[in-house]
């Protein structure tokens, strides 16, 4: 399975274009604010009459990343006005039905959902009472392989669980996930670091022959990112490494990356949202050529105006809307999701998301158990509420049975009723160092069976001081 392939569906050729592209040069703020104008309007253009950029067949839902990017509100891309048909709208309820994303899901399926939904405003977690796709993620992590969400071997799983589960954060903007699950993901991203500073879609870890092999412009975006969203600085080593790997591969006369596939517009998006994600200015210092171009000339150089869609090779005489998605997403200064921005539709929220827990419907909860020996759990537990709210007690006890993977729960200690939990998994309190909860990231208090858990709570259990 290649990155493409596990990511979308290639997308279909755009509505409308012209052929006047503008001029070459290095990209000024009002050229790059009319790339973002322009490109909007072709992205409006890609949304079918019923409202949806997603669905069977071919599906365009990255376009609510480089919308959100650019300062659109999903919620107010409407086709022909008709708000009852707005973008947000029609993508929750896909996400929420019971027979998305289809019978046989691949985790990168939740994690381009995760990545869309918080950009269009639907609180992933909180996608309905029974559809948290936070812990769709955490079903695929791999118990073999700590760090790893989905086969190991396709390693863009991983790359795109990093991004999902650190960009997408809480309404208030709190990364929810714990440390201890960030430490172990970069971990792996660490690992698969080619020797020459990038990464490719594929497992590399413990491979001397795909560590030696030729990195890939797109994935070494996209694993940059990755790393910026769990917090690692872009001073540290590995993305200086990358950084002078993207450098190396920068065609001085367009300012383009030289590209497995070819020079083309989505490695290049690819590669300057890497960039974006980490703070680094894709316009300045290593990516001005001594001709004077950077990965954002060649994007917009690669764009139709007035129509605003992007070609996907050079050679290209109509848009593609793929490659439109990633270059103005990119053009627009974004990484892979975006904080959506305040709606202009009258009422509209900037957040959508479910309240409150149904009773009697089936739902799930992402939690994560640490023991404090580096023995991290992870995994999508399966609970069918009797109220509004729910326990971390009757979480714990479910977990015992029904936990995806397996195992993340065997035992706590009281087993019924309330009270401070005092042992679980067989590891019990000793002095100062207690069984402890946090949900949502905040901070962690005394784990109680008593303590409340909300629809969409992403919970945290660790053992220590």
């Amino acid at each position: 399975m290649t990155r493409r392939s596990a990511l979308i569906l290639t997308a279909a050729l755009g509505a409308f274009a012209l052929t006047t592209l503008p001029a070459a040069a290095t990209s000024t703020p009002a050229q790059i604010a009319t790339s973002k104008t322009n490109g909007v309007t072709y992205l409006k253009s890609l949304q079918a009459a019923n409202g949806s950029y997603a669905g069977s067949g071919l599906s365009n839902e990255w376009a609510f990343s480089a919308f959100a990017a650019s300062g659109t509100a999903a919620v107010d891309v409407t086709p022909g006005g008709d708000t009852s048909k707005n973008a947000r709208t029609v993508y929750r309820n896909l996400l929420a039905t019971s027979g998305w994303p289809s019978s046989s899901p691949v985790v990168t399926d939740y994690e381009r959902a995760t990545l869309n939904a918080y950009a269009a405003g639907i609180d992933p977690a909180r996608v309905s009472d029974a559809r948290n796709l936070i812990a769709d993620i955490y079903a695929y992590w791999q118990s073999a392989e700590t760090g790893y969400f989905g086969p190991s071997a396709n390693f863009n799983g991983t790359v795109f669980a990093a991004l999902a589960l650190n960009g997408a954060k809480t309404t208030a903007g709190q990364v929810r996930i714990p440390q201890a699950l960030r430490d172990a993901i970069v971990t792996r991203l660490r690992a698969n670091q080619h020797n020459d500073g990038g990464w490719n879609y594929s497992k590399a870890e413990g491979n001397a022959t795909q560590l030696a092999a030729a990195s890939d412009i797109d994935m070494t975006g996209a694993a940059m990112a990755a790393l910026c969203v769990s917090g690692v600085p872009n001073t540290d080593t590995d993305i200086v490494q990358a950084k002078a790997f993207l450098k190396s591969k920068l065609i001085a006369s367009s300012g383009a990356f030289n590209a497995l596939f070819g020079v083309n517009t989505d490695s290049n998006g690819w590669a300057v949202s890497g960039l974006n994600a980490c703070g680094i200015n894709p316009q300045t210092g290593d990516f001005l050529t001594a001709q004077g171009k950077t990965p954002v000339d060649f994007l917009i150089a690669q764009q139709f105006n007035p129509g605003g869609g992007f070609k996907y090779l050079p050679s290209d005489t109509s848009p593609s809307a793929y490659a439109s998605i990633d270059g103005l997403r990119a053009v627009a200064g974004g990484g892979f999701s975006a904080t959506p921005p305040v709606p202009t539709t009258t009422g509209a929220p900037q957040w959508v998301g479910q309240g409150s827990l149904t009773s009697g419907t089936a739902t799930k909860f992402a939690l994560t158990v640490d023991d404090g020996t580096g023995n991290l759990k992870v995994c999508s537990v399966a609970l069918t509420p009797t109220s509004s709210t729910t326990t971390l007690g009757a979480v714990l006890d479910a977990a015992v049975s029904a936990s995806t993977p397996s195992g993340c729960v065997t035992a706590v200690t009281p087993s019924s009723g309330t009270g401070t939990i005092t042992s679980l998994n067989g590891k019990a309190n000793s002095g100062s160092n207690t069984w402890k909860v946090s949900v949502d990231g905040g901070a962690f208090a005394s784990a109680a069976r008593e303590t409340t858990v909300g629809v969409g709570d992403t919970i945290a259990v660790r053992w220590g001081a």
